[in-house]
């Protein structure tokens, strides 16, 4: 018998997928690029991150792990790079492509440019997950990068010469396929899609071209070629996260409203949604919202919403109280057979993050596990009060 999200808990629960990475292992990074330590170095440290990382989550009694991602360059950019600063940059790429996201505090996040076909990934997912599943005795998920977020590695305007749009993002459709594929294979028992891009595909900054060009439509579209490929019982196990981003403790489109994004985003064909609702200022319209979208039968699946219930960026740790009374307050406006709880986000998406909200990216590692106890606790009190 497979995963049962309810087993553990009666509301099911779930991580997004990154936590942040120690100290000692963000100097490695550095030190790699500079060429001052071998790949031997670097990949002894990412694997004693990701044990660690492993015992810690397995403590905190989540049902399902992850391995916080603690051997990638970031969430976005594990397929195509092995370092924030393009150190393994695969073919065809170039550096200073489109800027992800312009965060709120003023740093912005760049993706490399395609500069030439055809395209395909350096790596996938599962490639780091087979190193990581035989730490664990808990089951585990596994994250993978949206083809939408992907698609921004071709210029938006000036074409790629020899190479169309058309063609790369068959090539990424391929990809992505691929890469959910291959991570169930390696054992992963869900898989979830990074879409952070959705919400700030609304935003217009004139700063970043991509977020005024009425992109979300598309994005839907090359998601939902993706889902179109697995069945219905494959899909119960592939979700769909949002957020509003989460660098160095800033956001990218918390500001953007929330409806630009949930009333399409639920057309989607993916059995279940990871949603940040922790951090939004007023909930009740949110939950109305998802109530009112979220769809009874998404070609042949009953869709879950999964309720951020911890903020990230903040160090204060919610009560497991508190975050039971966020999901009974969500249950006035989604069948609670419908409802899980989740994080808002990763807890460190990049893996150069001085989370400077919570003085140090150790420290950070310590809220995230706390944060995570308390959201399994919280589901807990949840379903005694809703009756599972």
């Amino acid at each position: 018998m497979g995963y049962d999200p309810r087993t553990a808990t009666g509301v099911p629960t779930e991580p997004v997928g990154s936590l942040p990475r120690p100290a000692k292992l963000q100097e490695a990074y550095a030190k790699y690029d500079a060429g001052e330590i071998g790949r031997d170095d670097l990949e002894k440290l990412q694997d004693a991150a990701v044990k660690d990382s492993i015992e810690r989550f397995e403590a905190t009694g989540s049902p399902i792990i992850s391995d916080g991602e603690q051997r990638w360059s970031s969430f976005a950019t594990y397929p195509i790079t092995d370092t924030l600063a393009g150190t393994g940059l695969a073919p065809g790429l170039g550096p200073e492509g489109q800027f992800f996201a312009i965060f709120a505090d003023g740093h912005g996040r760049r993706l490399p440019k395609l500069e030439r076909g055809p395209f395909r990934y350096n790596q996938h997912a599962a490639d780091t997950l087979r190193k990581s599943i035989p730490y664990a005795n808990t089951p585990m998920k596994q994250a993978v990068i949206a083809p939408s977020m992907l698609a921004l590695l071709y210029p938006l305007k000036d074409p790629v010469e020899g190479y169309s749009r058309e063609e790369f993002e068959a090539a990424l459709v391929d990809e992505c396929e691929r890469d959910i594929r291959e991570a169930f294979a390696a054992g992963a028992e869900r898989v979830s899609v990074d879409f952070t891009e959705g919400r700030l595909a609304t935003r217009d900054d004139p700063r970043n071209p991509w977020t005024g060009a009425g992109l979300l439509p598309h994005f839907i579209e090359l998601n939902n070629r993706v889902m179109a490929r697995f069945s219905a019982d494959e899909r119960r196990n592939i979700g769909i996260h949002t957020c509003p981003g989460g660098d160095r403790d800033s956001v990218h489109s918390a500001d953007v409203p929330y409806n630009n994004l949930l009333g399409t985003m639920f057309d989607i064909d993916a059995g279940y949604f990871l949603i940040q609702l922790a951090s939004e200022r007023d909930r009740d319209p949110v939950y109305e919202t998802i109530g009112q979208n979220l769809r009874d039968d998404a070609n042949g699946v009953t869709q879950m919403a999964y309720i951020g219930v911890t903020n990230p960026q903040n160090p204060r740790v919610e009560s497991p109280q508190e975050i039971a009374d966020q999901l009974i307050r969500a249950a006035n406006f989604i069948p609670k057979e419908q409802i899980g709880s989740t994080d808002d986000c990763g807890f460190s998406p990049f893996s150069i993050d001085e989370k400077p909200n919570h003085g140090s990216p150790d420290y950070a590692r310590d809220v995230a596990f706390r944060k995570i106890t308390s959201r399994v606790e919280g589901s807990r009190l949840a379903a005694e009060k809703l009756g599972f």
